[in-house]
């Protein structure tokens, strides 16, 4: 279907994605190709490729060994009936991912995890889409392309660069921000919000379990040019 004035598939799609902390995560059974399904906490990379946390002794680690094909369903949590809420279903393969920023990345949204990250058998992998199904209520059923959900990022190397930086400054030095933007444009309940992550089209919010994605009013590919949008959305919040 096409974007409408209240409905743009596009952005739905990239809020559930980035969002998400908890999905069902599907493989194929190795030698029988019998369908499996297991639930997993997720993160997502820069430019929102989903990352996984996975022990090389659970079921779905060894299907993903076998034949990498994988499906990952994640939805809003929404009260009430769930098959009222939106939801997006993922395709691709899931392979290693051995870069110390995908497990930083990961640790900022999962930090439990960081008891276990660092045993033998616990691997991160990062799932490589190759499309999606997004339902986003009655009649609001949308095919979406790898394009579709991805976020560019291959002129924002100086932000990305400092993405550890600037969440740490966040949390340290303007938290009462972060609460701001979660309560007053996001419209969520008041708490001790923090940040999460930042790339070149939004701003990852956390408190406990529960994420926001706080989407830029245009995209940043720097410091510099982060610094200008955080001030006008902190001006925004503090005069709502």
């Amino acid at each position: 279907m096409e974007p409408s004035r209240d409905f743009d598939p596009k952005a739905a799609a990239k809020q559930l994605l980035r969002e998400g902390r908890t999905a069902a995560l599907a493989t194929l059974m190795q030698g029988s190709g019998d369908p499996y399904c297991s639930l997993v906490n997720l993160a997502t990379d820069a430019d929102g490729s989903p990352l996984l946390l996975i022990s090389k002794l659970a079921v779905h680690t060894k299907n993903i060994l076998a034949d990498p094909r994988v499906s990952l369903m994640i939805d809003e949590r929404k009260q009430g009936d769930p098959l009222q809420g939106a939801r997006i279903m993922l395709l691709g393969t899931a392979t290693p991912a051995q870069e110390e920023e995908a497990r930083r990345r990961y640790l900022a949204r999962q930090p439990e995890a960081e008891m276990f990250a660092g045993f033998a058998d616990f691997s991160f992998y990062r799932m490589k889409l190759a499309g999606a199904h997004l339902v986003a209520g009655f009649g609001r059923l949308v095919h979406l392309r790898t394009e579709d959900l991805l976020t560019r990022t291959d002129d924002a190397a100086e932000l990305l660069a400092a993405e550890a930086d600037i969440v740490a400054h966040m949390n340290a030095d303007h938290s009462d921000t972060c609460r701001l933007y979660a309560t007053k444009l996001l419209g969520s309940a008041d708490g001790a919000w923090r940040c999460a992550g930042c790339d070149p089209d939004g701003l990852e919010l956390q408190l406990d379990r529960t994420a926001l994605r706080l989407p830029f009013p245009e995209r940043v590919s720097s410091p510099v040019a982060l610094r200008y949008v955080l001030k006008r959305l902190a001006d925004k919040a503090r005069a709502a």
